[in-house]
């Protein structure tokens, strides 16, 4: 019997040396972590469980006949435990050809995510590869489509997250698309549908992997990457934490953690926080961390569509989604880019029966030709969409302005608002007193006496929450330094809340 564990022990030895020490070290070298290296820091000590160690691949088309048969076939797969809570992961290996999908590979994939779904517990992919195994053709792509429809299948039933760690490209991007939230790794990953070379070769321009689709660019501009990190060892710390944050599934209880941050506590410095100059800004986000468990607060999208801010805390232990207004960005307007950001965040809480906390500072949508163009009708209409669609307890504040159809669509009373609170500085109107009073006595722009009495009398019977409290619009005008204690107090009378929109196959949401 010795012999034999001996052997296996060989076995396993040269399955975890995937390509060679020659191209671990090659790794190295490009300061990235082995799939095996970034498996073992996000999960718990000693707790991964490997599956398919020994899978190899079939292919005999164009020399892969005569290619080595390296145990594992490029992808590592398996379970364990963050923080004592069950997650299933998958991790490319580049050392293996590149990371490249063959059938094989996308059937140890395959069979992971159909170990999560049925376990009912978070899957994380961590992604690095070159895409396709060109040698296998259709088998190849076939491995793709089966692993896109359980993408599908797992949306909105168990967290799925992906973590770009090197080359994303081809076929491979679509998977991370699919999925609940991407992130990246500064200056070592990249994700494009083509490469630089076949954009050379089709459109005639020159750019480089980073310029094409490296970090900066997913997280600044096209928005498909939430957050990036320096290096492997953050990004991979960083998921830890967000794991935290997350139920297992959508019928899973929020993960509760113990706090040592008084539910009743308040904060006398939230008093002055709005200026009393009405176009002064103010960072929104001192009031998140003012408010959430010890202003632990996991921001998505931080380098995106400023203008408004989302991402989770915690209340008494308990986790919350925050949408917020950002008054230090386009004076907190609504463009197509927020509406997107907001509405998207929106729809992952209300799937996984995360509450939502919203603070409005909101002048109304943003004008103008370029966001006309560019569809922010619809666009708008998709965060309006979001928060009408959800079921989630809604609490919502209004610190400052509430202008226009931004009023409604920020998780308004109207759009099922479960408490709807208000600061003393809260102004709920159509629009601005200077605007409304020019539309509304066009024939005395002329005169600045009277445009200035009749925009004082606008100020004093619009301009502030009371006409909207005396509608049952706001729930209760709340001093601000209660605020946490309010919030708090009103998620704990919420957390039974039991609603449920009319059967449908599904919605038809304004994509």
């Amino acid at each position: 019997m010795k012999h034999v564990l001996e052997a296996l022990e060989d076995r396993r030895a040269s399955a975890r040396l995937g390509g060679g020490q020659a191209r671990i070290d090659a790794q190295h070298k490009r300061g990235k972590l082995t799939a095996r290296e970034r498996i073992e820091l996000l999960l718990d000590h000693g707790s991964f469980e490997e599956y398919d160690m020994f899978v190899q691949q079939r292919c005999v088309d164009f020399g892969m006949d005569k290619a080595d048969k390296i145990p594992g076939d490029g992808v590592v797969t398996g379970w364990g435990t963050v923080n004592g809570r069950t997650v299933f992961v998958f991790a490319k290996d580049f050392t293996v050809f590149g990371g490249s999908l063959s059938e094989t590979h996308a059937q140890k994939i395959t069979k992971i995510q159909d170990m999560a779904l049925k376990n009912r517990a978070p899957i994380i992919g961590l992604f690095d590869a070159g895409g396709a195994r060109i040698q296998e053709g259709v088998a190849a792509l076939g491995g793709y489509g089966e692993v896109f429809q359980r993408n599908v299948l797992a949306s909105g039933v168990i967290p799925q997250i992906s973590l770009i760690m090197g080359p994303c490209a081809g076929g491979d991007v679509y998977s991370p698309a699919m999925t609940d939230f991407i992130f990246m790794v500064r200056d070592t990953s990249y994700m494009f549908v083509t490469g630089p070379d076949v954009v050379k070769t089709v459109t005639n321009e020159t750019v480089t992997a980073e310029e094409l689709g490296g970090a900066s660019v997913h997280t600044t501009k096209s928005s498909i990457a939430d957050r990036a990190f320096d290096n492997d060892v953050e990004a991979l710390l960083q998921m830890r934490r967000l794991i935290d944050f997350l139920p297992s599934s959508n019928r899973d209880d929020l993960p509760e953690w113990p706090s040592f941050d008084d539910s009743g506590r308040d904060d006398a410095s939230l008093d002055t926080l709005v200026p009393d100059n009405p176009n002064k800004p103010y960072d929104i986000k001192e009031l998140i961390a003012k408010v959430a468990d010890e202003g632990d607060f996991f921001e998505i999208q931080e380098a995106h569509a400023k203008n408004i801010v989302t991402g989770f805390g915690r209340m008494e232990g308990r986790t919350v989604g925050f949408v917020a207004n950002q008054p230090m960005v386009l004076a907190g307007v609504l463009d197509s880019d927020a509406s997107r950001k907001a509405a998207r965040f929106v729809r992952f809480c209300d799937a996984f029966n995360i509450p939502i906390v919203t603070f409005v500072d909101v002048p109304g949508f943003l004008p103008g030709t370029a966001q006309e163009y560019g569809g922010l009708i619809k666009h708008g209409a998709k965060l309006l969409f979001a928060y009408a669609e959800a079921t989630v307890p809604k609490v919502t504040l209004i610190t400052r302005k509430a202008f226009g159809g931004a009023y409604d669509v920020m998780a308004s009373k109207h759009l099922r608002g479960d408490v709807n609170y208000a600061w003393p500085s809260a102004q709920i109107a159509v629009m601005g007193a200077k605007g409304a009073v020019e539309i509304i006595f066009r024939a005395d722009i002329g005169d600045s006496a009277k445009i200035a009495e009749r925009t004082k009398e606008y100020e004093e019977r619009f301009l502030s929450p009371f006409v909207a409290a005396e509608r049952g619009y706001i729930d209760e005008v709340i001093i601000p330094h209660s605020t946490r204690r309010r919030i708090a107090r009103a998620l704990a009378m919420l957390r039974h809340k039991e609603l449920e929109n009319p059967w449908k196959k599904h919605d038809n949401i304004p994509l």
